[in-house]
């Protein structure tokens, strides 16, 4: 097992490497010059090459990704032009917001797409599995950022029950209760869609599961029904839904982006939204790639996992 976490984390070297390359290439794209968005009203033609040459925009593209490369490798992701703070720091400090929105979501919706999709497979047809076919549909087709503006609507502007934005109160709070009151509408909505997706794929491979010899097997000697299903069948389907489970974990980390800035949550994706538009490419490059790197992260422990559900893999 030690050797293949090794040989995992090995391979996950290359790909954070393209990445590297992928978030600078997209970067360097964009139109517009760094210097005069970042002078605005003082972008003269002195001050605009002043700032190049201070920032090393004035070097040829490939030498400026190696100094960045070079830098980021000895724990330096430079300095915030809008912010006038380290990029690291910035980071981290938002990123810690987006983890509490996203594992809450991921762990909300795995929980609820495995009970769901059990109960759908193990009552198949019944009027249980219908209902819940339906909700799910429903729930992966709405897009999420519209679901969050309904949520909104309705239970922080009508009835009143949740705040609307922000991670904790203005005044007062600050504690673990404020947070949960403030995490929930935001967690939900981004739980919705993962919900669905799980729960199907769930129960297509308990469904699988549950027409195997060794069930009916199990069945004939005795076992009971429960069982059988939480026992024998979930254990060998959940083998399926893990890795399903890892890639969710990246599109809800992706997916904190938009409902962050529905919700105004102080994390990675509403910095990553300011700092796009105010052109500020050191922290966008950042916030980017450390984003990348935890969805490379995610999938490797739920690869992980999987070897250590399956001992086939073994």
């Amino acid at each position: 097992m030690t050797a293949y976490i090794a040989k995992r984390l090995l391979a996950a070297i290359p790909v954070l490497f393209g990445l590297t390359i992928i978030v600078f290439l997209i970067m360097a794209m964009i139109p517009g010059d760094p210097a005069t968005a970042i002078l605005g009203s003082y972008a003269t033609p002195e001050n605009v090459e002043r700032l190049n040459r201070q920032l090393g925009l004035d070097k040829p593209l490939v030498q400026q990704y190696f100094i960045w490369l070079g830098n980021m490798l000895h724990g330096d992701f430079g300095r915030s032009y809008t912010l006038n703070r380290p990029v690291l720091d910035e980071v981290l400090e938002r990123f810690s917001a987006t983890l509490i929105l996203a594992g809450t979501s991921l762990v909300l919706c795995s929980v609820l797409g495995l009970i769901a999709g059990v109960i759908s497979a193990v009552r198949q047809f019944s009027w249980v599995d219908k209902i819940i076919t339906f909700v799910v549909l429903i729930g992966i087709s709405v897009p999420s950022f519209w679901l969050g503006l309904l949520l909104i609507l309705v239970f922080a502007v009508d009835l009143r029950w949740f705040p609307a934005s922000g991670m904790f109160a203005i005044y007062g709070g600050g504690d673990l209760p404020d947070l949960l009151h403030h995490l929930f509408l935001p967690a939900l909505t981004l739980a919705v869609v993962a919900t669905g997706v799980i729960a199907r794929l769930t129960r297509t491979a308990m469904l699988e599961v549950l027409r195997q010899d060794y069930i009916r097997t199990a069945r004939a000697k005795g076992v009971t029904e429960n069982a059988v299903i939480y026992k024998h069948a979930f254990k060998a389907a959940l083998v399926t839904v893990i890795p399903v489970i890892g890639i969710q974990a990246g599109f809800v980390l992706g997916g904190a982006v938009y409902i962050e800035t529905v919700f105004q949550w102080p994390g990675i994706g509403s910095m990553l939204v300011k700092a796009i538009s105010t052109r500020d490419l050191l922290l966008v490059q950042g916030g980017v790639l450390v984003v990348a790197a935890a969805y490379v992260l995610f999938n490797l422990a739920a690869d992980v996992v999987q070897t250590i559900l399956d001992p086939r893999l073994r």
